[in-house]
């Protein structure tokens, strides 16, 4: 779980985002649904988002911050 959190952190913290221990499965999952991805299939999810980052990253964040509302 979580293997590319790491990755994201100026992401997390451009979308005004505390990752905590205890929000770090709920954001996860979160970041699976938006990717479209099974969760728990960490590769996937990580290769997704790279791509989404570099073809939307301000709708990448968008999305993110609309779901953890």
């Amino acid at each position: 779980m979580t293997c590319y959190f790491r990755h994201l952190t100026a992401t997390f913290n451009e979308a005004g985002i505390e990752v905590t221990k205890e929000n770090r499965r709920d954001i996860d999952k979160i970041i699976h649904g938006i990717m479209e991805v099974d969760y728990k299939n960490c590769s996937a999810t990580w290769k997704k988002v790279k791509e989404r980052l570099v073809d939307d990253k301000d709708g990448f964040i968008s999305d993110l911050r609309q779901a953890l509302r």
